[in-house]
């Protein structure tokens, strides 16, 4: 690979199939922040932030239509390099959030569904093609990402390999991602960006 080749590759997200996310909460906290760790490690991996946040948004992030605001997170390893920003603009009836790799290339997006009890959104490559579709239960904290018949990871609050001083807060949750689907695979950075931004789409 030249020099010029290797300039213009974006850093890799991680491959671990299980992550606990892990939100920063205060009374008076309008930003939107995350930290993300191997649980089998207990390493940091990522860091999610939102580092330009408009002085209207928020105010508005204190009101009753925190939901609609707009966010734009962006992911980085703990050394600093970019590999992913996941972004919307306001939202009113459904949410449409855009993945970028490190390097502002599009990889996708995924949009939420209408009328759908505890929310949904389809996981959608550039081209327009579903990839998978989010799926949650109204009475809980459960999301299952689906392509077909087939689980491609889960988020939820409970896992049994996480010890208690790793779930600290009710604020913490767990992606488990199917061994099933690639490290380098395009659904992938998309489950990664859709499990940061789940509370923000349809929690909150």
């Amino acid at each position: 690979m030249t020099t010029a080749a290797r300039a213009t590759t974006a850093p890799a997200l991680p491959t671990q199939n299980t992550l606990l996310v892990k939100e920063h909460i205060g009374a008076f906290k309008a930003a939107n922040n995350f930290d993300v760790y191997d649980p089998a490690s207990g390493a940091l991996v990522l860091l999610a932030r939102e580092e330009a946040l408009g002085w209207l948004t928020k105010l508005m992030r204190f009101t009753d239509s925190k939901r609609y605001t707009p966010f734009d997170l962006t992911v980085r390893t703990p050394s600093g390099e970019i590999v992913a920003r996941v972004s919307r603009g306001v939202a009113f009836l459904r949410s449409t959030v855009q993945v970028r790799d490190g390097n502002g290339q599009v990889l996708g997006c995924f949009r939420q569904r209408l009328l759908s009890l505890g929310g949904a959104f389809d996981l959608v490559d550039p081209g327009g093609r579903v990839l998978g579709t989010v799926r949650g239960k109204w009475t809980g904290w459960d999301f299952r990402f689906a392509s077909g018949n087939d689980e491609l990871a889960r988020v939820s609050k409970r896992w049994a390999g996480i010890g208690k001083e790793m779930l600290t807060t009710a604020d913490n949750y767990v992606l488990e991602i199917a061994a099933t689907v690639p490290a380098t695979g395009p659904a992938r950075p998309l489950i990664i960006a859709a499990a940061l931004c789940i509370d923000m789409v349809l929690k909150e």
